[in-house]
């Protein structure tokens, strides 16, 4: 497609990874914080945003990491076209960000830590191009990815164009690997260029949400799961579980 001028389409790429782990008591609660403290600090999640931004072939101009006490973590980085200018070419690639939350005080003993990140980029690359990667970084339970093209451009004969790739679904971009653990609901406007995909872990491991250390029968962990499962579905479907 030959355009009049640079491609200044938007491309928000948002989503949101949830991952849950059950505490039954204090020990084994601070063993997750300082987990999740560790792993996913600011600085960890830095060099992740880092390896998008070269995925999406953009160069960094500015870079703001910040952890929270007790625990938490923002990123900021800003983008320009790796073949422009630096800060005169800024509008050709704009940001990508992250934030965690983590939601430790659960008295049911169910605790999660959710990530959002979010890439928002012009140009011919679109930032679903990134998916395999960030997958491969978290440990998830439930993603949540909303991607919305906005703006317009124009072709060489002053023509509007508001979509310069074809997909049918978000799901295109992530490996078969990945897709047959998690089940799947999808929501498609592709005339307003709007697509959410969202993914609900069906493969649970009951041993992989406790502690190798947690002292409980088989029963009473299959109450936990069961709780927890709940709680999943709930977030995934957006309503409350009872």
């Amino acid at each position: 497609m030959q355009l009049k001028g640079f491609n200044n389409l938007k491309k928000l790429l948002s989503f949101s990874f949830y991952d849950f782990v059950i505490a039954p008591n204090e020990a084994e609660k601070k063993s997750y914080i300082e987990y999740i403290n560790t792993n996913y600090s600011a600085e960890k999640i830095t060099a992740l945003l880092k390896k998008i931004v070269h995925i999406v072939e953009a160069e960094i101009l500015n870079t703001s990491l910040q952890d929270y006490e007790p625990y938490g973590a923002s990123s900021m980085i800003l983008l320009g076209d790796i073949k422009g200018s630096g800060v005169a070419m800024h509008l050709d690639k704009s940001h990508i960000t992250a934030h965690t939350y983590p939601d430790f005080e659960n008295e049911n003993g169910i605790l999660s830590f959710r990530v959002d990140i979010e890439l928002s980029t012009c140009g011919e690359i679109t930032p679903l191009s990134s998916l395999n990667t960030i997958f491969a970084f978290f440990d998830t339970d439930i993603v949540t990815i909303d991607y919305v093209v906005r703006g317009f451009t124009r072709d060489k004969d002053g023509k509007h164009i508001y979509m310069d790739h074809h997909f049918n679904s978000i799901k295109e971009f992530i490996s078969d690997d990945i897709l047959k653990s998690y089940r799947t609901k999808e929501v498609l406007l592709p005339n307003d260029n709007i697509w959410q995909l969202k993914l609900l872990r069906t493969d649970m491991q009951t041993d992989e949400y406790f502690s190798p250390k947690t002292a409980l029968s088989a029963k009473e962990k299959q109450e936990y799961i069961d709780t927890l499962h709940a709680e999943m579905v709930s977030i995934f479907n957006g309503w409350r579980s009872v």
